[in-house]
């Protein structure tokens, strides 16, 4: 490749195209470009240009959305190759290659755009591209970069070849730098209705990041709980009727004659004695009181003989065929229990 060449911009799926127009000083000089040599084509009007510290684009003209996320990571990196005394030679370059970006990750509102999501800005549009790493690099915003650090850094998903947090550490990412409670309130909702993951797992990146007490977040966290709760509550229906299951009375309260409550279930079959409630807790400032009355409601329940099944929306989601077969193993098994206590049904 001639280095003076432009390149033409490309779409995303091409991004692997991009890490040869975008390098790093240490990429450079291991290629064989000098400094001086970098400096003189990045002169204005010149082949090249700078981006960032120590991160070049090799042709004029303004970056591609997929250039700019590409220098945001390569940022992140150190200027010197660590030392690798202990590896065999090419084992280093075979690291690097595996894992171009080092443990650094896009967040944010750019993430959000490469999951898909419609609520999001164009990437072209966004004038900061979050880039997350670990809370000990000593790294400054700069430019289009905005470093975000976390003490624990999540498993980044692999969209178009960039590492991109996951939709939950994401969205919480993006809101803690949002304060128009119509955005923030479109962004949660469409995590959860868009399937990108459950209201669980955003209110527990919410929490981490102690948002939950904005007045933006507070309203927009409650409807995204109960829309989630009902999506959770529509597909146990549809579990329960694709494959065969016998029809459970739905969203009853279950007492002891003429006794005490015993509890809320999502679903019963008095005549299996098995209960099946959707688990959606969620980690917030009750926490512990609700979970000790959970717990409390199902050893009540199983004391009297009736077998308590717990499935979370995200296995709901993810694989119902294997809650389906849990749910039939737990009916099926009550024939070798024995019968349950007789307890009264109300409708919740």
């Amino acid at each position: 490749m001639n280095p003076d060449t432009p390149l033409s911009p490309r779409p995303l799926h091409h991004l692997s195209d991009v890490r040869h127009r975008v390098l790093t000083t240490r990429q450079l000089r291991e290629r064989g470009v000098p400094g001086a040599t970098v400096a003189e084509r990045c002169r204005p009007g010149g082949p090249w240009q700078q981006l960032l510290p120590g991160v070049f684009l090799l042709r004029p003209g303004p970056p591609t959305s997929e250039e700019r996320l590409h220098a945001g990571l390569l940022y992140t990196l150190p200027r010197t190759r660590p030392a690798a005394d202990h590896l065999r030679p090419g084992d280093a370059d075979a690291a690097a290659e595996a894992a171009p970006y080092g443990e650094a990750m896009i967040t944010g509102l750019a993430a959000l755009a490469l999951h898909s999501f419609t609520s999001a800005p164009p990437l072209l549009s966004l004038d900061h591209i979050d880039v997350l790493v670990p809370r000990t690099r000593r790294l400054r915003s700069t430019g289009f970069v905005r470093v975000v650090r976390a003490h624990t850094l999540p498993r980044p998903i692999r969209l178009t070849g960039v590492p991109v947090a996951p939709p939950a550490r994401a969205v919480a990412d993006a809101v803690g730098r949002l304060a128009e409670p119509t955005t923030v309130h479109r962004l949660l909702t469409e995590a959860v209705r868009g399937g990108h993951c459950e209201a669980g797992a955003v209110v527990r990146e919410l929490t981490r990041a102690r948002l939950l007490n904005r007045p933006a977040v507070v309203d927009a966290v409650d409807t995204l709980l109960a829309e989630s709760r009902a999506i959770a509550e529509s597909r146990l229906y549809d579990l329960v009727r694709g494959h065969g299951l016998p029809e459970p009375l739905w969203n009853v309260d279950l007492r002891l004659p003429g006794g005490p409550r015993l509890g809320g279930v999502d679903a019963y079959w008095p005549e299996y004695g098995v209960a099946l409630e959707i688990d959606a807790r969620t980690p917030r400032q009750d926490d512990d009181a609700l979970w000790a009355e959970q717990a409390g409601k199902r050893e009540r329940l199983e004391r009297l003989g009736i077998l308590v099944v717990h499935i979370t929306p995200k296995k709901l989601r993810e694989t119902p065929e294997q809650q389906a077969a849990v749910a039939r193993t737990a009916l099926m098994a009550s024939a070798d229990r024995e019968p349950a206590a007789y307890v009264v049904v109300l409708p919740k």
